[in-house]
């Protein structure tokens, strides 16, 4: 048993960031001080505060992402950055680089098409990271692939040349010079993290809750066991032989001597990051943003009135039986209080007792030689119904433990009345990297364990007091674009659900339907307004008008002339707050085989490529935005504007990714069918890997914020169609996470056509 004196106490907390604290590494310069980064975006640094022993205060703040932020690594100091630099990775896919001195990145890493969840640095300015896209890049060096899943750790050895990497797929391999020398496997889930002992030793930690020691010719040496649930973190004392890891069972463990020496509870679920500070100090990082700092110093320990307080917090946590961390309990056969008259036998054992018609769990904490209250216990007969159950910080109706594996830790999935019960359980199996298989199984368990419990009536939906009938608004025409195509609008009341009449979709989709008199009247009363310099004489008004009744009737004989065209082309580059008119023109005349030649032909396809790109920029207008993506979904129409489109798909479907942002349905719509166009361009093509990555991602982001059904499945399609016999394009959708982001649509039965093709998308992914 650990002496008193040689246990860690809590030294700080530090409200430091909106939402979960992902990463923390102490940094070079100034002495003692640390940096974290965020889910919400940001990258901080903290340095010791000199007039209050304990304290950190926050010196620097650094922003580059345009998403969560997810790892951190420190890159030492150079002839060029005597104060080092700072790497951070996200959910952006960038790597953004810092120095101490100023808030936005000196420069940023691209590469990754996913999240980069691990960063490591060298000697000599070297970064590696490993990526949910499976790879790992050496940058300044080249991609290395290997893995068949995420990569969730690298680590650089002493040894030059040598990297380590931990992937999903529960291996780990040595890399040298981008070759794999060795592989390493035991670990039964998902390896989550790394630790360098020495030049031929090292520790890695697992979702299987177990952490093992190599070397790095091959053996498993140790396996430590202690850890409930998920390990995600691990450092390493400068002795080279004690540890300390972090996790899903809200505990930070300090292990001597290969035993668990000190067991601290946390007040957050997730406790994602650890590091160790010059001073020997502990720092930790958790879902609840608070990042906590501990010492075994006596002159660094947090004052009496804290240490009550973080004891207050930790005792109000609600522990809930099934996760497994505190055994099988009987409420009826537990003792009352004097049960905590008897000591305990080691640091960190639980006791339950009974107060009243209540359970609370008590720990052994060595150093203070007394029983501390670790929270209540929930979900035994003591729990009544009309209660609601806090769950990190927030009330709810119910949280329940989701026993995911035999004898393995349970899952908190917490869940309100009003919550959409698929929708809920989707987010759970996302939360916890768990498969969508488990989606029917989990959603049902709501829905069992809910019934009886009811709420008042829905709100019916109101209609938008603002665009009266018969005016005329960019994109307007009802929800029936006139596809014709059978799954876009009709649906089949009866047909074997084994046929697939979704995808592979080649023909695409066109945006067909026009009103042409409201077209014309809109651009007649916005020509009579706009600038002298910018007006349009009648002759050009003429032409307009001809070109639009002409492209408006496909079955029209008539062929446009040039003179219309090229009037069409220079009134699209009419001012941004008028022009929408014209677009809507240009975005039916593309579809002609005539127009499509001469404006995506040649020299003059790039022009207008780069024309509605710009109007596409995230600043633009919304209606000019949804146009210019309408125009490009048809310009599929002819084989000019394939060409044109299929050689600027790159900086396309960047652009129009980029709109995902915007909360506008009919852009998602067009946006959606854009990428479903690719797909179907790009179908019995294996060798179009990049560009088929590129759909899956555009698709997978854009899925994470859209709401609108149409544009849900239309994405769902292009999914489909993108794998469709691609045995490499299922990889990678698959390690993109596809299947776990879509399953919750497999439940959609309005409309019913979203669920079906929704199912058959994840039977291709099986």
């Amino acid at each position: 048993i650990m002496s008193g004196s040689n246990s860690y106490r809590l030294r700080c907390s530090l409200a430091a960031h909106e939402m979960d604290v992902r990463g923390l590494a102490a940094v070079a310069f100034p002495d003692g001080a640390f940096v974290s980064v965020s889910r919400d975006r940001t990258a901080r640094v903290w340095v010791p505060n000199p007039s209050e022993n304990q304290v950190f205060t926050e010196m620097h703040c650094m922003n580059g992402h345009s998403n969560f932020v997810s790892c951190v690594c420190i890159l030492a100091p150079n002839e060029t950055y005597p104060r080092g630099l700072i790497a951070t990775g996200g959910h952006d896919n960038n790597i953004c680089v810092f120095s101490l001195d100023r808030p936005d990145p000196l420069f940023t890493l691209k590469g990754h098409t996913n999240t980069v969840c691990t960063l490591s640095a060298g000697k000599f300015g070297t970064i590696l990271s490993g990526s949910w896209d499976t790879t790992i890049y050496s940058h300044c060096l080249q991609s290395i692939s290997g893995h068949s899943a995420a990569v969730w750790a690298v680590v650089i050895l002493p040894e030059q040349g040598l990297m380590l990497s931990g992937s999903a797929d529960k291996t780990i391999k040595l890399w040298k010079a981008g070759r794999c020398e060795n592989t390493y496997t035991g670990h039964e889930d998902c390896v989550r993290g790394l630790a360098v002992i020495n030049e031929v030793e090292f520790f890695s930690c697992s979702n299987d809750a177990s952490i093992r020691r190599w070397m790095v010719t091959g053996e498993c040496v140790q396996v430590y066991s202690g850890h409930t649930n998920y390990i995600y973190s691990l450092a390493v004392f400068p002795n080279g032989q004690d540890f300390i890891s972090t996790g899903e069972d809200r505990t930070l463990r300090v292990w001597r001597k290969g035993e668990c020496s000190q067991t601290i509870r946390l007040p957050a679920q997730s406790v994602w990051c650890c590091c160790i500070l010059p001073d020997g100090d502990i720092a930790v990082g958790a879902s609840d943003g608070v990042i906590r700092v501990f010492t075994e110093s006596e002159e660094r320990v947090a004052s009496a009135q804290d240490l009550q307080a973080f004891e207050d917090e930790l005792s109000k946590a609600i522990i809930d039986p099934k996760t497994g961390d505190l055994g099988d309990i009987k409420i009826e056969d537990l003792p009352g209080r004097e049960h905590l008259n008897e000591p305990g036998n080691r640091d960190g054992q639980t006791r339950l007792i009974k107060e009243g018609s209540n359970v609370e769990a008590y720990q052994w904490s060595v150093s203070d030689g007394r029983w501390v209250k670790i929270g209540d216990v929930v979900g035994g007969s003591s729990q009544q119904n009309s209660k609601r159950v806090m769950y990190e910080g927030k009330e709810y109706d119910f949280v329940f433990s989701i026993d995911v594996n035999e004898g393995g830790p349970g899952l908190k999935l917490p869940y309100n009345m009003t919550d959409d019960p698929w929708l809920t359980a989707h987010n759970f199996l996302e939360k916890n990297d768990l498969s969508p298989m488990f989606l029917d199984q989990v959603a049902n368990f709501i829905i069992e364990n809910t019934k009886g419990h009811t709420l008042g009536p829905a709100p019916a939906s109101a209609t938008d007091p603002f665009t009266g009938a018969g005016r005329y608004i960019p994109g307007s025409g009802g929800d029936d674009q006139g596809f014709g195509a059978d799954p876009f609008t009709v649906h089949p009341e009866h047909h074997m659900p084994t046929t697939n009449i979704f995808f592979p979709n080649m023909d695409g989709v066109m945006f067909e339907q026009a009103n042409t008199t409201q077209i014309l009247g809109k651009l007649r009363e916005l020509n009579s307004t706009a600038p002298a310099d910018r007006k349009l004489s009648d002759a050009a008004l003429d032409c307009l008008e001809k070109l639009l009744l002409l492209v408006a009737d496909q079955k029209s004989p008539a062929q446009p002339t040039a003179e219309q065209i090229s009037v069409l082309w220079r009134t699209s580059h009419w001012p941004e707050d008028i022009v929408f008119p014209v677009l809507d023109i240009l975005r039916l005349a593309v579809r002609h085989p005539e127009v499509n030649a001469q404006l995506c032909g040649g020299t003059e396809g790039a022009s207008l490529c780069n024309h509605l790109l710009g109007l596409m920029s995230p600043e633009g207008r919304p209606a000019n935005q949804m146009l210019a993506l309408r125009t490009l979904c048809n310009c599929f129409s002819g084989s000019h504007g394939r060409a044109l489109l299929l050689g600027q798909r790159d900086a396309v479907l960047s652009r129009a990714g980029d709109l995902r942002v915007v909360s506008n349905k009919n852009i998602h719509v067009a946006l959606a069918t854009l990428v479903l166009n690719y797909a179907g361009r790009l179908y019995g093509q294996p060798t179009e890997i990049e560009a088929k990555a590129q759909c899956l991602s555009v698709a997978s982001t854009t899925l994470e914020v859209v709401h609108d059904k149409e544009a849900v499945f239309r994405l769902l399609v292009a999914l489909g169609t993108t794998v469709a016999g691609d045995s490499t394009a299922k990889d990678l959708a698959r390690s993109l996470g596809v299947n776990s982001q879509i399953s919750k649509y497999a439940r959609v039965s309005d409309p019913a056509k979203v669920g079906e093709c929704c199912r058959l998308v994840l039977d291709e992914l099986q």
